[in-house]
């Protein structure tokens, strides 16, 4: 069964304990929650909502994430770059493999969406069986319900 071309959700929800690794905690006793809200078919990508109470942590990316800040505020630190403060409204892109100190001050919510990368080679070979599936849809439409048939074109 394909996938729905698209996908409602919103960011006040009940949010599940989702604890930070303990040795990653620098100061104080910060407590964080999450809940999530979408993922890609092809589970690369994701949507969550992210709370996290008072308290000095690092985090380290093992894939990209852009967040905006809902509530609250948070100052970040990182190697070569001195601390800033970002707020309600905020965008903070993360590259997969940074390492950032996080001080949540008194309470910050996020959203958060995630996504996996890959290798360069892979990543031009997406794109480009990615362009090749849209000339396809385009130009010859009598083709798609073959190739998705035999799941060459979800």
């Amino acid at each position: 069964m394909p996938l729905a071309p698209f996908y409602t959700a919103h960011c006040n929800v009940d949010l599940e304990p989702s604890p930070i690794e303990p040795s990653w905690i620098i100061e104080g006793n910060p407590e964080a929650r999450s809940r999530l809200l979408s993922k890609s078919g092809c589970k690369t990508a994701w949507t969550l909502v992210w709370s996290c109470t008072e308290g000095r942590f690092n985090w380290h990316y093992d894939f990209d994430e852009t967040i905006m800040i809902l509530e609250g505020s948070i100052v970040l630190e990182s190697d070569g770059m001195p601390p800033k403060r970002y707020g309600v409204g905020d965008l903070v892109f993360f590259r997969s493999g940074a390492s950032v100190k996080w001080y949540v001050e008194g309470y910050v919510k996020k959203v958060a969406f995630c996504r996996l990368t890959n290798a360069p080679v892979l990543g031009y070979a997406i794109r480009a069986l990615n362009k090749l599936k849209s000339v396809i849809r385009r130009n010859n439409p009598a083709l798609v319900p073959a190739l998705v048939c035999f799941n060459l074109l979800a």
